[in-house]
Formats: C-alpha cells, sequence, structure tokens
C-alpha cells in the first residue's frame, strides 16, 4: 500500500539534494539567519515590486530540513504579496509545532508536516521562515536566531 509519508519523505529529500532558488540576488534586500544548536545558517534574498515578492532565493550551510524548507518557501512565495506570504508563514510555523491538520492552503508545504514529531529538527524548518520574514521587513541588520 501507498504511504503518503514516503511522499513527502522524498519532496524532502529532493528539495535537499536539489535545492531551488539556491542563489544570491544581488542588490535584494536580505536577512541571515542562523541556528546555534545546530550550526544551520541561511541568508535570505528577496527583491520587492511594491507589496509583491518579484524574486527570491537564498544561500547557506544548512541540513537537508532546512535546506529543503528554505527551497519549498522560495518556490511558494514567488510573485505572491508580502501580506500573504506573513500569512503563509505563520500557517507553516504553527503546522509543524503544533498536532492540528494543516490547512489546505499551504499546498506542497504540507510535505514538511511531519518535522513536529521531532522537535530538535522544529527549528532547522522554521529558521529560513523567520529568516524571509525580516528580509521582507528589511531587518536585514540583524541576525535572526531560533534562540
Amino acid at each position: 500500500m501507498f504511504d503518503l509519508s514516503d511522499l513527502y519523505q522524498e519532496v524532502i529529500l529532493d528539495h535537499g539534494k536539489r535545492p531551488r532558488n539556491h542563489r544570491v540576488i544581488e542588490g535584494a534586500g536580505s536577512a541571515e539567519g542562523y541556528n546555534p544548536l545546530c550550526g544551520d545558517r541561511v541568508t535570505v534574498y528577496v527583491k520587492l515590486d511594491g507589496e509583491t515578492i518579484e524574486d527570491i532565493s537564498f544561500v547557506g550551510k544548512a541540513c537537508a530540513i532546512c535546506t529543503a524548507s528554505a527551497s519549498m518557501m522560495t518556490q511558494e512565495a514567488r510573485g505572491k504579496p508580502k501580506s500573504e506570504i506573513a500569512s503563509t508563514s505563520e500557517a507553516f510555523v504553527q503546522m509543524v509545532t503544533h498536532e492540528a491538520e494543516p490547512p489546505a492552503t499551504l499546498g506542497k508545504l504540507i510535505a514538511l508536516a511531519g518535522v513536529r514529531r521531532y522537535p530538535m529538527r522544529v527549528k532547522c524548518a522554521t529558521l529560513p521562515w523567520h529568516t524571509l520574514r525580516a528580509a521582507i521587513d528589511d531587518q536585514g541588520n540583524d541576525q535572526v536566531s531560533t534562540e
């Protein structure tokens, strides 16, 4: 019988090994995120067109969960208004920290819902999202930390 968690694991492994939008965007706003517990470091770059995310990318050295989360986040955020990404970010954090059924609005991001079963990995999955919020809010001067 087909197990949906196997598919989700494949999605995470694919994004972890072949991250999308893994590059620097020259002239874009950015923020750096750091997880001192595991050493994950990501920088998220955001180029805005008014209130819309025109382009988004990330670079860094991070575990597969963090890398997959950042990769999937960039795919989700491109072309969306900042306000929508703020609510998506909040829904994502809620999904990986609570047992409630994840909202269907998260689409492919639901693949990361299983992270909530591993409390030490939750910060890995949420680091890119916190860093994105800082980049959007133009708080790139400070480092975002999971601690």
